[in-house]
């Protein structure tokens, strides 16, 4: 039998932040690192990329509002089963993927606890 190993207490206060960010909603990496008052955003990224699949990860995102490189399609499949605010790339833009509209999509954790 394989051993399960143990989450490291970070990254189990990372994922437990990511699975409170309500559906059409996202925060960004470095506002999850701000909320638990530890790391940065590349540890969150780090958390995400190594234990992120069994949480909603494409709810964690870039400040900017771009999809996660390599992972557009299925988090743009979710954007919008959950009415995720997007703001349509012009046909100019290389592949025409959308962005996140982080005005409105942006949550502050409002009424959540950990």
């Amino acid at each position: 039998m394989g051993r399960v190993e143990e989450l490291p207490e970070y990254a189990e206060r990372v994922l437990e932040v990511a699975e409170l960010i309500p559906p059409g909603r996202v925060m960004t990496y470095g506002d999850i690192a701000e909320w638990l008052g530890e790391g940065g955003p590349r540890q969150v990224g780090r958390v995400l990329a190594l234990y992120g699949n069994a949480v909603p990860w494409w709810r964690v995102v870039r400040a900017d509002g771009t999809l996660l490189p390599g992972h557009e399609p299925s988090a743009l499949a979710e954007y919008r089963a959950e009415g995720t605010p997007l703001r349509e790339a012009p046909r100019s833009a290389e592949g025409h993927v959308p962005r996140l509209d982080m005005r409105r999509a942006r949550w502050d954790g409002e009424g959540a606890h950990i």
